[in-house]
């Protein structure tokens, strides 16, 4: 379990002056995350934003700092940071949330910039880091329970780099508790985010015309509403909750619901032939993810969120079929204006 010493989950931690830092703001969830808190009418509230880009909004209590986590000296430019801000709460969600060809950028970010993060916070004494991760690292098999806990293996990483980069951000955040005990260590595991807003490969996916599927397969998916996320990531950063989270919405669908919902056709293709398919795609930019992401469309990865219900009181406000309408109905509003421009 991942803890701070003698901390209780859900305290409201009564620091006078609360500065909060955030990572990755210019894309999805750090953006949303930091206009959330920019929305909260509190003079003891302190804001910022460390990312390569300004957040993509005009901010009015944040403080912008360009930084690279990727780069030489990182770790020494962010502990100036957070010492001169005298930073209580860091937000890391500097992860990218789509694969990329290229493996050693997102290794450098996620597994490297993760690793000069956690330095920094150990130097300047930060009391709570909230990291951002995905139920993905639990990986798709055929042996997987119908639903798995924060306690189950990760086993994501044994075919996907992209994977085994989250993965190891975890393990050393893992790591790092037990070596600081006196830091707050929280951990939230989404599963696919759907919403209005939100693009990253799986929602690519879910709008191609016709959809690769693997022949004899039908799996269940699980989504999550992307005001789900932000809340739980809130409930996390406003009170103290030690630990690993699964943030899950309600409820399952086969893929092929999905697909008939999404209005797509799905079009099988035998596993054998699918794999250096989409491998070959893949480098063409013809297909939204690696072919290790196959197995998704194959085995069950569905996550149990009993224990963020039980200890956050986080009760998602999204089932997973209301997430998957929400954004099929933006996604549908989106074509009739570009058509109508």
């Amino acid at each position: 379990m991942v803890a701070g010493k003698n901390k209780q989950p859900g305290v409201l931690h009564p620091t006078a002056v609360k500065t909060i830092a955030l990572t990755g703001t210019a894309g999805f969830l750090g953006s949303s995350i930091l206009r959330e808190l920019e929305k909260k009418n509190s003079k003891d509230l302190r804001l910022i934003a460390i990312d390569k880009k300004k957040p993509p909004f005009d901010t009015r209590k944040t403080k912008f700092y360009r930084l690279d986590l990727t780069e030489t000296l990182a770790d020494s430019k962010l502990l100036d940071i957070l010492k001169a801000e005298n930073v209580d709460t860091l937000i890391h969600t500097a992860f990218p949330i789509t694969p990329t060809p290229k493996l050693g950028q997102a290794h450098e970010l996620q597994s490297v910039g993760t690793m000069y993060l956690l330095d920094a916070c150990a130097a300047a004494k930060v009391r709570k880091v909230v990291l951002a991760s995905t139920t993905d690292v639990y990986g798709a098999h055929p042996t997987n329970p119908n639903f798995l806990s924060e306690e189950h293996p990760l086993r994501g990483g044994y075919r996907s780099q992209f994977i085994a980069d989250k993965i190891d951000a975890e393990a050393q955040a893992i790591r790092f508790a037990k070596k600081y005990p006196e830091t707050i260590i929280t951990i939230l595991r989404p599963c696919t985010i759907v919403g209005p807003t939100i693009h990253n490969f799986k929602t690519t996916f879910l709008q191609r015309p016709v959809v690769l599927t693997v022949m004899g397969y039908d799996p269940l998916f699980q989504f999550v509403h992307e005001k789900d996320v932000l809340r739980a990531f809130l409930m996390v950063i406003q009170k103290d909750y030690p630990g690993i989270f699964n943030v899950v919405g309600e409820g399952v669908l086969p893929l092929s619901k999905v697909l008939q919902l999404c209005g797509k056709i799905g079009i099988p293709v035998p596993s054998a032939a699918l794999y250096p398919m989409a491998q070959a795609m893949w480098y063409l930019d013809f297909f939204p993810a690696p072919p290790s992401h196959i197995d998704f469309l194959k085995y069950l990865c569905i996550a149990d969120g009993g224990k963020a219900k039980k200890v956050l009181n986080f009760a998602p406000q999204y089932s997973t079929r209301e997430a998957l309408a929400d954004f099929i109905g933006a996604k549908r509003v989106e074509q009739i204006h570009l058509a109508e421009a």
